[in-house]
């Protein structure tokens, strides 16, 4: 009987002596945890990631715009979430953010990686015009002289701009007229005052 006592006295002296191991084990280490400076870091690799698929014409414009709008909601997101902590962010913050920055990562993917492909090499003076407003967008979305707002806004003027070409020549057997090139290089003009004003007026 004692040493059954014993041997039972033993067991859980061992189970507790375990069970700060096994709470360990079960959460992540801490190196692991995302940082304010991580979730940085991250969000700028995003961007980059978007404003390389722009130039690659791997990201339409339509694209594009759909995911600066979700990294704009992001940083919204985080702007709430330090106003409430006096400017910074909690551990369940953080890690709700690392998650959200992980679903816009498989998103950026998927996206470069479909069928849908923007024009990198067109022919058309009206297809050339698209493509170097295109890259105007992106080296700003890369060198940071636009924000992913502003980012959304000129990509969804120029998949606008875009369909309307496609409109146009699948009504005319793939042409435009004279009346149509005028009004595609006015609105492209206007395109071009914004993607220059947005890039100068000092929003990062």
């Amino acid at each position: 009987m004692r040493s059954e006592i014993r041997y039972t006295l033993l067991s859980a002296a061992l189970a507790a002596l375990a069970l700060p191991g096994v709470a360990q084990s079960t959460s992540a280490p801490a190196e692991n945890q995302p940082t304010g400076s991580s979730i940085q870091a991250r969000k700028e690799n995003q961007q980059d990631r978007i404003a390389n698929g722009m130039k690659s014409g791997e990201l339409t414009a339509g694209e594009s715009a759909n995911l600066e709008s979700k990294e704009t909601k992001l940083n919204q997101e985080e702007g709430d979430m330090r106003k409430l902590d006096n400017g910074k962010l909690t551990a369940a913050d953080k890690a709700t953010l690392n998650q959200q920055q992980n679903q816009l990562s498989h998103q950026i993917y998927d996206d470069k990686h479909n069928a849908a492909t923007q024009n990198t090499n067109p022919t058309s003076k009206a297809g050339q015009r698209a493509e170097n407003q295109q890259d105007r967008i992106a080296n700003g979305v890369q060198n940071g002289q636009l924000s992913a707002r502003e980012a959304t806004h000129l990509e969804n003027n120029q998949a606008r701009i875009n369909q309307e070409v496609r409109n146009d020549r699948q009504a005319n057997g793939g042409k435009l007229t004279n009346q149509e090139r005028a009004q595609v290089n006015r609105q492209q003009n206007r395109q071009s005052r914004q993607i220059y004003n947005a890039k100068h007026d000092g929003r990062r």
